[in-house]
């Protein structure tokens, strides 16, 4: 079966969107998913959205979340930003609309100027529902990590995520340390790894060891998880710039059962077709 697809990236995330709402047809396999996010076999992506079509009316369109590694996972924010960016350029403008994905509804809004907001869901702290294996719920945790103690905060936006506080991204032991987190066995489901730097209140360097992926340019709902948790120690104010090294997203939350909202560029690379 040949497929078109859109290769994307948001924030340097390498985003491949498959638009299959008229097309039907099912996902790629584990194993063809390894092939095609490899750029020696394939068209290379760190994240590949499938674009399903919606029986509700309400919802513009559903999309399920692939990484390279062949596992499928429950959210990610700059692939969300391309899906929209995508929709909206089949009608030539901004516009608002509803996507739902495995993690649940998100809202969307695509502007004039081509940057994409996108509503992420409400945080969860809990330490049973991000999966992490904790007695009790905490701001931090300790976490032996190999032959070092790091203190992390823990979060679900709709996927898990760990970030550790750091002096220097640049020097972060982002490889070792993020492997190491990725698999941890207080992580049932895997982690996503964040090493954050806090320069001031409204602004962060960041990056992130992608659970089944590795360190990417950046990564939407690591930015999220950064924000919040950095929020919930009161190190941060509502609205905060966040550079990671393919760019820069801003993160805003208002708290409490208020959904977190990531708003940043979604830019078109190339077509291609791939067999299936």
């Amino acid at each position: 079966m040949n497929v078109n697809y859109t290769k994307m990236h948001g924030t340097g995330n390498l985003i491949l969107v498959v638009d299959r709402r008229h097309g039907g047809g099912s996902p790629p396999s584990p194993e063809q998913l390894r092939e095609l996010g490899d750029a020696a076999t394939g068209p290379g992506f760190d994240q590949l959205m499938w674009i399903e079509a919606c029986d509700d009316p309400a919802i513009a369109a559903r999309y399920r979340i692939f990484n390279r590694d062949g596992s499928e996972v429950q959210q990610c924010g700059n692939g969300v930003r391309c899906v929209a960016s995508h929709l909206a350029n089949e009608n030539g403008h901004a516009q608002a609309f509803t996507l739902l994905s495995p993690a649940g509804p998100v809202d969307a809004r695509v502007d004039d100027d081509g940057l994409v907001a996108v509503s992420m869901g409400t945080p969860e702290f809990e330490p049973g529902r991000i999966p992490f294996v904790a007695e009790r719920r905490a701001s931090r945790y300790t976490i032996t990590a190999g032959d070092a103690e790091v203190d992390a905060c823990v979060v679900s936006m709709g996927n898990p995520h760990c970030v550790l506080h750091v002096d220097d991204v640049d020097a972060a032991p982002v490889d070792e340390l993020g492997a190491l987190l990725e698999r941890h066995e207080r992580f049932p489901e895997r982690t996503n790894v964040g090493f954050a730097h806090i320069h001031d209140r409204r602004r962060m360097d960041l990056r992130v060891f992608e659970r089944g992926v590795g360190e990417t340019a950046a990564c939407g709902t690591g930015a999220c998880a950064a924000v919040v948790t950095g929020q919930n120690l009161g190190l941060l104010d509502e609205a905060v710039d966040v550079r990671l090294p393919g760019g820069q997203v801003v993160v805003s939350w208002r708290g409490g059962s208020e959904p977190v909202w990531l708003t940043g560029n979604a830019e078109y690379i190339s077509e291609g077709i791939m067999d299936l």
